[in-house]
């Protein structure tokens, strides 16, 4: 039976221990990694949009592009997925070289030369669609497993670079070439698997080589486009990726996965099993934690920082940028140490907040100006630290000569306010629209350009209710607004379900039409 508790704790400045809370409801499923009590990464998972990265298909390729080096790969989904040259996976074997044999079998195949319009083709997605970008995919399949993660497709052993000890990665390296010889497929080591005994491995490898045998049975007996093997869900995945043996404890309030999560982790490790707490009897887990505010609190522009500085965060199609600010901070009497201890604590809460946001891609950050170089090297090293915390790969380039620090981290997926965010209606996700002042002389124009080819009839201008405050205040220096119209009448009608930066003018043709104005709209009549 699971451990079932009552809602009895409290996150405090005293956890320094990690700990998960799953929230699973019929619409979605949440999982926060918390680090001192404070939340650190956040993953989502919405029914009907579940993650795709991982996900293998068999696809068919619809259009080769020599000039880029890539295919189009039709794998099922509403966009084609984009396959670069260096993503597929060949037997050079099959290919006839002449001349230095060593040169030319390590030089690049042209695409057109690897792949045709209607093969089929094995593939696995590596990122997430993006806007009206398809998926990357690759056939360089991965099969990840709770220590190890099997690559089919080579034959060489590789240990997480998270493992520092070298004695300890060359006792790994050593024990995996001899388990996967007979099998000649590579394997990875995973960071969690530092310490563990040949068994452990044996099980694991046993794992994941029987389900590479099942997706390529399935593959030998379905046609293309068509879903393989999809990738664990959300709950899963935390326990193969997160749920460690320095995790405090991992909370959920659902009794079904919690069962589950309990079989699993038994498997693993019993400490680990003992450590899955039921908290099922709680109406709103993550609004009782408060969570729910630091959910929030990763979509904000502004980002305060302890110390009363804070950092704002854009987000574009091509890069990241962030901007450090000293806000509240008055420090020292140096001011070259308030501006160092802002941008060290700055960079604490960038490296906090990519984690938290999942934001990938390139990254741009404007620290405050430094004049010394021991102060920049200073930052960097604070940023380079926190960054080791961080799962996902990240490279941090340095500081340009405009005092822009350049750096990179990896992406694998759309960071989390793809998920609970979509583009304004009103500004297609520029985050501006038109000025009242513009609308009204865009508005006037228009009238003006109707006005000149038929001055026979009255006008109606429908307008958001702002905008015809605007046009009725005759104390506005703009005057006049509205165009002079030769006797004719402009009816202008305030209207709430218009947007404030659009407008709509219309010829009142009838007797009808303007006695249905004369109700609704304000009257202007013509000079």
């Amino acid at each position: 039976m699971p451990n079932r508790h009552t809602m009895n704790f409290q996150l405090g400045a005293n956890i320094v221990e990690k700990e998960i809370i799953v929230d699973i409801n019929p619409y979605q499923t949440r999982v926060v990694l918390l680090e001192d009590g404070s939340p650190s990464e956040i993953y989502i998972e919405r029914r009907g949009r579940e993650r795709l990265v991982g996900n293998i298909y068999k696809g068919r390729v619809q259009n080769v592009l020599p000039g880029m080096q890539a295919a189009f790969v039709d794998i099922g989904l509403e966009r084609n997925a984009f396959l670069y040259a260096g993503d597929i996976q060949i037997d050079r074997s099959d290919f006839t070289f002449h001349g230095q044999q060593s040169e030319l079998k390590s030089a690049p195949l042209n695409i057109k030369d690897i792949v045709k319009p209607g093969q089929e083709v094995l593939v696995q997605i590596v990122k997430e669609p993006v806007g009206t970008k398809g998926a990357r995919v690759t056939t360089n399949i991965t099969l990840p497993g709770r220590t190890l993660v099997l690559m089919p497709s080579v034959n060489y052993v590789g240990v997480s670079r998270r493992i520092e000890d070298e004695c300890e990665r060359t006792r790994l390296k050593n024990l995996l070439e001899g388990l996967t010889a007979e099998q000649k497929m590579g394997v990875i080591v995973r960071t969690v698997a530092e310490g563990k005994g040949e068994e452990e491995f044996q099980a694991d490898l046993h794992f994941l080589i029987r389900l590479w045998e099942r997706i390529q049975q399935k593959s030998r007996l379905v046609s293309a486009p068509r879903l393989i093997h999809a990738e664990e869900p959300l709950v899963f995945r935390t326990i193969r990726d997160l749920f460690t043996p320095d995790i405090k404890r991992l909370v959920i309030n659902d009794r079904e996965f919690c069962e589950k999560i309990q079989l699993v982790a038994g498997i693993i490790s019993p400490t680990l099993r003992d450590r899955v707490e039921l908290y099922e009897d709680v109406p709103d887990m993550f609004d009782l934690l408060g969570l729910e505010s630091a959910i929030d609190k990763a979509l904000a522009r502004k980002v305060w920082m302890k110390n009363g500085g804070y950092i704002i965060i854009d987000q574009t199609e091509a890069l990241t940028t962030i901007d450090v600010n000293t806000g509240k901070y008055v420090g020292t009497d140096n001011l070259q140490e308030t501006i160092t201890v802002t941008n060290c604590e700055a960079a604490k809460e960038i490296a906090r907040q990519l984690r938290l946001r999942d934001i990938s891609g390139i990254i741009i950050v404007d620290f405050i100006d430094m004049d010394e170089i021991a102060d920049k090297e200073r930052v960097l090293a604070t940023l380079r630290s926190e960054l080791q915390k961080d799962r996902t790969k990240s490279n941090v380039l340095g500081i340009t000569q405009l005092g822009l620090v350049e750096m990179t981290r990896k992406k694998t997926r759309q960071c989390i306010s793809h998920t609970l965010q979509s583009p304004c209606p009103y500004c297609g996700g520029d985050g501006k629209v038109l000025s009242h002042e513009t609308v009204v002389l865009k508005a006037r124009k228009q009238l003006m350009r109707m006005i000149s080819t038929d001055a026979s009839c009255d006008y109606l201008l429908r307008v958001h209710p702002h905008i015809a405050e605007i046009i009725a205040d005759h104390s506005l220096p703009q005057a006049p607004i509205l165009p002079i119209t030769n006797g004719r009448t402009i009816y202008v009608q305030g209207d709430g379900h218009m947007r404030v930066d659009e407008f709509e003018v219309t010829h009142l043709s009838s007797q009808e039409d303007v006695r249905h104005a004369q109700t609704v709209a304000r009257a202007y009549p013509g000079t």
